[in-house]
């Protein structure tokens, strides 16, 4: 059974791919933690304690780990307001009561301990930026020799970034901007990477008709809880556009069908207008990148989870 760490910066994106991964019954999620970045670190920690409180059928004990990495470059605060949305949904808070514990360590440390405690090699699924690997990797490098392969959602080798900030040229991926040494550091490491950048998701847009699709599905509580998530993103409607990208991070890592890739060579600036920029070089360190979506066979798999979620 494939063991798996999951570590996010809760996002909408990032609790529901938490909520998919807790239904996937041939994988041992053997642990979760929270960066501070395109969340609010204490309502997204909380909102995925209640999502394991509420939606964890396949897994032994949980615990969620709560990082105190800090960023190079925040996260724009009306982009984090989400996690304290979603913590409040009436679903997640029923009982009034939140039974699944935080960690004791922060969450680069919970990380080392889980990967070292695990009984093989451990899958590392990292949704939000690296600096929590990054810090692991010091304070333990061996644990290179444990993690099968991170994936992570980040960067973008396109040349074109989502980061609109003064003094930066807009090159930059979000994920890689929030710590480019952080990046630089994991670059640096040993371990397998397969990547998923801005220019992965292009086949799998949120839309108005995806939104009525999932409420069409709501007698289902967990594609509710989805539906929920993904209202408080203003995409469509405000004339911007938004990918499901740590959803297809997360399902790519169990199920490599979904997708394809490109084996591909690539550095990170980490400095200037193009601190966090991810570029491909020949001088590179390798890794997988992730170039298509099967999209049909994507939203079919979030529908098939979905629907066979149980509520605790």
């Amino acid at each position: 059974m494939k063991n798996v760490y999951f570590n996010h910066d809760g996002n909408v994106d990032d609790l529901v791919s938490l909520l998919l991964l807790l239904q996937v019954s041939d994988i041992k999620l053997i642990g979760v933690s929270v960066i501070d970045a395109d969340c609010y670190i204490d309502p997204a920690t909380r909102a995925s304690r209640k999502i394991i409180d509420r939606f964890n059928t396949n897994n032994d004990y949980l615990e969620v780990a709560k990082s105190n990495s800090r960023a190079h470059h925040p996260f724009p605060s009306n982009w984090r307001l989400s996690s304290f949305s979603f913590n409040a949904f009436p679903m997640l808070n029923e009982s009034g009561i939140i039974l699944t514990k935080e960690a004791k360590e922060p969450a680069h440390i919970d990380m080392v301990k889980k990967i070292e405690k695990a009984d093989g090699p451990v899958d590392l699924i990292m949704t939000g930026p690296l600096t929590d690997l990054a810090r692991a990797l010091d304070y333990d490098q061996s644990i290179e020799n444990k993690i099968e392969r991170l994936y992570w959602m980040g960067g973008s080798l396109d040349g074109h970034g989502n980061v609109n900030e003064l003094g930066f040229d807009g090159t930059a991926e979000w994920n890689a901007f929030w710590d480019p040494e952080a990046v630089k550091r994991v670059f640096a490491s040993k371990l397998d990477i397969q990547m998923v950048g801005l220019e992965s998701t292009e086949e799998i847009p949120l839309t108005r008709e995806l939104r009525l699709h999932w409420a069409s599905l709501r007698k289902f509580p967990a594609i509710d809880l989805i539906g929920q998530g993904y209202s408080l993103v203003l995409a469509d409607e405000a004339d911007s556009t938004y990918y499901l990208w740590d959803v297809l991070t997360t399902l790519s890592s169990l199920y490599p069908d979904l997708i394809e890739t490109e084996d591909v060579k690539a550095s990170v600036e980490t400095s200037g207008a193009a601190a966090g920029r991810t570029y491909r070089n020949d001088n590179g360190r390798p890794l997988s990148l992730v170039t298509k979506t099967n999209k049909k066979e994507f939203f079919k798999l979030m529908d098939n989870l979905g629907k066979t979620a149980l509520l605790r």
